[in-house]
């Protein structure tokens, strides 16, 4: 206990408070954008909650927080504007917080009283930039003098002078002019000047005129081309493979945006950890015979990768009540011949349960991909499939061979071609047959949604595929028929319409149709035909459960149509809903849009991972057909479309 000594203290006797308690008022200046930087440097409103100090500290982090805001009020141009901050207490006068007793009288606070610190603005006038002084030389840093000696003017052309962006007039907001400085480099070195630099300006008020003199030291350097490109860090990975895959080369005008664009292209390729990519020291033209310093022939650049592993093991694991539980594992070799080809092994079991499924079934398969096959953007696959699955439709047994290319026309079309033979055993409503089926499948794809991984959920955007398959089916009969299907999806984001934060809620919108020409549905083999019910066509209908039907099995159709609608939100940082409502037909004719139309609907959550949304989802027919499930649930990983 002692005597209080502060300025306009009231009380007698008080006991320190450590921590010291405070609550901090903003007064508006009448500038929103002000007002935000404001709250955004003041540590007092910052660290209020989390850390706080005794009576000593907190009047060090008062006296701190003039030098924070006056820094907010000539970001934004006022550099003759006015700070205050007062502090009270129940019972007292305010205090300034630049009082040399201010500590002492927090010191002398009762304990458990709360100040009140608040902080004032007075913005003053809005400075303007004056002289802008681009130079060679070294800048002289002198206060309220302008650069003296040693400089040489610099000349920008007109392409520099937009990107520099800078003038007299212009309202002296400190972002602005920093961003001058970084625009104006980048400009530099996309025009080759490789060691261009731009310093931070000096800077010279002048109170008198309300203007803001500026001055940048400019070191352009001069314009070099591509020099040796060095690779390093490579174990397993050939060099010759990604030198073949570069996009640049020496000899070509230095760039950072293409340099930086081959960096993310060989990162792209999916064997290494890390790609960087850094200058090296550049060479020196000769002249008879001796160096001249100072004239680059060129700017040698080095890669420098880091490989990541190049064997994983992953899980599979999903559930519907339709087609039952399946659940499997994979192992893939990343770098198998060196060149980024992968093979990966994958065997599955299927039909564990599931009103769709009449015992277990399997599914063995192994992918081989080789990026790059004769040319940038073209890969090869190949695959090698065994199946087993006893749906209630038919039971299959079947042994599929399959090679193909897919390349990549621009950044969102593909297409692909492939050839496929399969030698099935088919048994359906008590009769089995064998069947050798050649095929052709050929596809082309469009996206440009805003996420290239399948298991995230798109925000915008949309995605396109047609394909035609022509087929010979032989060995039972003899029949050439052509399946044709085409899908499309698009994603709105009402972000778009100010309603919500981006990425938020979306409205999801499928469609797709599909036909086969050139057979009947009985001159076909079975697994060839058109099919809809459960998550990639119409959710709550069980798998095969829309179309043509014999009691509980599905006979499938030579024309197919359906449509989705989904609302998804999501909430918080990891969860989210999504309402549907789908709807689709499967017809005896060639032509879509026949048969007898289903519709489904449902809702469902989400739980959102490192590696996509864990989906579970509800659905209801809304006009069950005889037989037909009740309702579906369906739990996996990613969005069903």
């Amino acid at each position: 206990m002692r005597a209080a000594s502060g300025p306009g203290f009231p009380f007698g006797t008080a006991q320190a408070a450590d921590p010291q308690g405070y609550a901090v008022v903003v007064k508006p200046s009448g500038d929103a954008s002000l007002d935000g930087m404001i709250q955004a440097s003041s540590t007092l409103l910052s660290l209020q909650k989390t850390s706080a100090v005794g009576p000593y500290a907190l009047a060090g982090r008062i006296r701190g927080d003039y030098d924070r805001i006056k820094g907010a009020l000539e970001s934004l141009g006022h550099y003759d504007g006015a700070v205050t901050i007062s502090v009270a207490a129940p019972g007292s006068k305010s205090v300034d917080g630049r009082d040399p007793s201010l500590p002492q009288w927090l010191q002398d606070l009762p304990k458990g009283t709360r100040a009140t610190i608040t902080i004032s603005t007075q913005s003053g006038p809005v400075f303007r930039i004056g002289h802008i002084t681009l130079a060679s030389g070294p800048v002289q840093d002198q206060k309220n003098a302008g650069p003296t000696g040693g400089t040489t003017p610099v000349t920008l052309d007109s392409a520099q002078r937009a990107a520099f962006g800078l003038r007299e007039g212009q309202p002296a907001v400190a972002s602005d002019i920093l961003a001058a400085q970084g625009n104006l480099q980048t400009a530099l070195q996309e025009e080759g000047h490789a060691q261009a630099n731009v310093s931070a300006p000096v800077a010279y008020l002048r109170p008198a005129t309300q203007t803001l003199d500026l001055t940048f030291h400019v070191g352009m350097g001069p314009v070099v081309d591509i020099g040796p490109i060095h690779f390093s860090g490579l174990s397993h990975v050939r060099e010759r493979y990604l030198r073949r895959r570069l996009t640049i080369h020496e000899g070509q005008l230095y760039q950072p945006s293409t340099i930086e664009a081959a960096r993310q292209d060989l990162a792209a390729v999916g064997v290494f950890a890390s790609v960087a990519v850094r200058n090296q020291p550049p060479l020196v033209a000769l002249a008879n015979g001796r160096t001249t310093p100072g004239v680059s022939q060129g700017m040698p650049l080095d890669f420098t990768f880091q490989e990541a592993k190049r064997h994983t093991v992953s899980a599979q694991i999903g559930y519907s009540t339709d087609l039952g539980g399946r659940v499997g594992a994979s192992w893939t070799h990343h770098n198998l011949l060196g060149a980024a080809e992968q093979l990966k092994l994958t065997a599955l079991i299927t039909g564990v349960g599931g009103t769709a499924q009449q015992g277990l079934g399997y599914d063995v398969y192994a992918d081989f991909l080789k990026p790059d096959f004769f040319r940038r953007d073209q890969n090869l696959s190949l695959r090698v499939e065994g199946i087993r699955q006893l749906l209630y439709s038919y039971h299959q047994t079947a042994l599929l061979v399959r090679g193909g290319i897919t390349r990549r026309l621009t950044r969102h079309w593909s297409v692909a071609g492939s050839l496929s033979v399969e030698q099935e055993a088919i048994r359906q409503f008590g009769d089995t047959r064998d069947y050798f089926i050649a095929s052709v499948p050929l596809s082309a794809t469009f996206d440009n949604t805003d996420l290239s991984n399948p298991i995230d959920p798109a925000t915008h955007g949309m995605r396109f595929n047609a394909n035609v398959t022509p087929s010979e089916s032989l060995e039972h009969g003899d029949a050439f028929f052509t399946i044709m299907s085409a899908a499309a999806s698009t994603y709105f984001d009402l972000h778009r319409l100010g309603l919500t934060r981006p990425g938020r809620s979306v409205i999801a919108v499928r469609g797709l149709v599909g036909s086969v020409q050139g057979a009947s549905t009985y001159q076909i083999p079975p697994d060839q035909r058109l099919y809809a019910g459960g998550p990639a066509t119409v959710r709550g209908f069980r798998y095969q459960g829309v179309g043509p039907q014999y009691g509980k099995y599905g006979i499938g159709g030579t024309s197919l149509d359906a449509g989705t609608v989904e609302y998804r939100q999501r909430f918080g940082k990891s969860f989210g809903a999504a309402a549907f409502v789908d709807a689709g037909q499967v017809g005896a004719g060639s032509r879509p849009f026949q048969g007898t139309l289903r519709v489904g609907y449902g809702a469902g959550v989400r739980y959102y991972t490192p590696i996509g949304p864990v989906r579970l989802d509800v659905a209801l027919p809304a006009n069950r057909p005889p037989h037909g499930d009740k309702w579906e649930l369906y739990i996996g990983l990613g969005e069903t479309f």
